[in-house]
């Protein structure tokens, strides 16, 4: 099939996924009048649109994102609403809290816009569902046969025993993970018989959300709260990459510091980000769960981006699907969106 043949649902533009029939777009790179947006990280929810169609699970994180300034509304999963005859509803992605699929349906035709997503359970936000659909449009950031996940259980014995050696040694915990879903997702996972948990300014903006939004966390305390002479000894301090190394981290003393991400499946990534643990926990599809999405959605098509592109619609390619790489040369780090975040922290 080719792609002409989805041309007036889904079109790829220089602005960003564009759905002609219904004048607006997805995720766009670029500000425009009408953006539906899967989920309040920055590289999907992007500042300067006049007007947001999101999930009511992700609200208090978008409104905590975007400008007041702008339009919003909110739809809640499985609801659907018709703009210009074409009907839009949303899905769970299982990324982050509020993450969603995008399907739309116009004159018989449905396509799917997943943006980032996993599968399997997370006690932070709702579980990915497989949506039928012509067209599927999914993520690659870590779509090579090395990236496979292990379970998260197995992950977070691994940290809450790395936390309880550290505690035993008076040492203070630093575990860096993006400041929206990720750290949320650890904080659930901490065992917080162990000792205290703080939290990073970045950190706690998003933990505020996620409370608000009904999700259960662990007791935190923010470190701007606490004055500089405190004993952090045997406590933990879930924070972003971007703070390693700089002068805030000095007040804790003696520290092992750990980071939580798919990348650290790549040893050399680890060694990069000088950090003494790396711990592999990603909120995005590994290579496995990224084919059986795909074989679950049974699309006529699938374009691929965000990622490891090429290599993964090849590969589709020689199984006999028909797909298409959107960006041939995109990559992208999943924790970029930390380098916002700390800008923010410090504003």
């Amino acid at each position: 099939m080719s792609i002409i043949q989805h041309s007036n649902l889904l079109q790829n533009t220089e602005r960003g996924l564009y759905c002609p029939a219904g004048d607006f777009y997805v995720d766009p790179k670029r500000p425009v009048k009408r953006a539906v947006i899967t989920h309040a990280h920055s590289d999907h929810a992007r500042w300067g649109c006049e007007h947001y169609l999101s999930s009511t699970a992700g609200e208090h994180l978008v409104r905590m994102r975007l400008s007041p300034d702008a339009e919003f509304d909110f739809l809640r999963y499985g609801e659907t609403i018709t703009h210009h005859g074409v009907k839009v509803t949303l899905f769970p992605a299982g990324h982050i809290l509020g993450s969603a699929q995008v399907r739309l349906e116009h004159n018989g035709r449905v396509a799917v816009v997943a943006g980032d997503y996993k599968l399997g359970p997370d006690s932070t936000c709702a579980s990915w569902e497989p949506v039928p659909c012509d067209l599927f449009v999914t993520e690659s950031t870590f779509a090579l046969p090395v990236y496979r996940w292990r379970d998260q259980t197995e992950i977070f014995a691994e940290v809450n025993a790395w936390w309880k050696a550290s505690a035993e040694e008076d040492k203070c915990c630093l575990l860096y993970g993006y400041a929206v879903g990720k750290s949320q997702r650890l904080l659930a996972g901490l065992d917080a018989s162990i000792g205290p948990i703080y939290t990073h300014g970045a950190v706690e903006k998003g933990v505020a959300a996620y409370r608000a939004s009904g999700v259960e966390l662990p007791e935190t305390i923010y470190v701007g709260e606490v004055e500089r002479k405190a004993d952090f000894r045997g406590a933990m301090v879930v924070a972003v990459p971007s703070a390693h190394g700089t002068p805030w981290m000095r007040r804790f003393g003696k520290v092992s510091a750990a980071m939580a991400s798919g990348w650290m499946m790549v040893r050399g990534t680890r060694r990069r980000r000088a950090a003494d643990r790396g711990f592999v926990l990603s909120d995005h599809v590994d290579w496995a769960t990224t084919l059986k999405a795909i074989e679950l959605c049974d699309p006529e098509q699938v374009w691929v981006h965000h990622g490891y592109s090429a290599i993964l619609a090849r590969y589709l390619q020689s199984i006999g699907r028909d797909a298409v790489a959107l960006d041939q040369a995109e990559r992208r780090d999943e924790n970029e969106d930390d380098e916002i975040d700390q800008a923010e922290a410090n504003a």
